[in-house]
């Protein structure tokens, strides 16, 4: 069945009768399982940063080896977390949004001509 026969006997744009298919659904369901667990799992180790610093300056000013402290050792994490989380976030896009991504490009694609 080609893409031209998949969508012809749909309603709506070929945009919107490709969102409502269930590659579709299926691409939106695995970026959100992936981005709403990541952000929230930031968003609070962030949030823990900000409350240490708020009401545990002494622990933040504890000194772990000359002039570095636990904030400071806090604060470059927070930049390393947010590599990794783009890290796996472009693997995990690499392997499991891209592909279902491009079939429907292609499918689109196909049906315009």
């Amino acid at each position: 069945m080609t893409a031209m026969d998949r969508y012809s006997t749909r309603e709506g744009t070929v945009y919107e009768q490709v969102q409502a298919s269930a590659e579709f659904v299926e691409l939106r369901r695995r970026l959100r399982g992936f981005v709403f667990p990541m952000s929230a799992a930031f968003l609070v180790w962030y949030l823990a940063y900000v409350l240490l610093a708020t009401f545990a300056p002494a622990f933040m000013a504890t000194k772990v080896t000359g002039n570095i402290t636990w904030g400071l050792i806090i604060g470059l994490l927070q930049f390393v977390s947010t590599f990794v989380i783009t890290t796996l976030y472009v693997g995990y896009a690499n392997n499991r949004l891209d592909p279902v991504a491009e079939r429907l490009r292609l499918e689109i694609e196909g049906n315009e001509k």
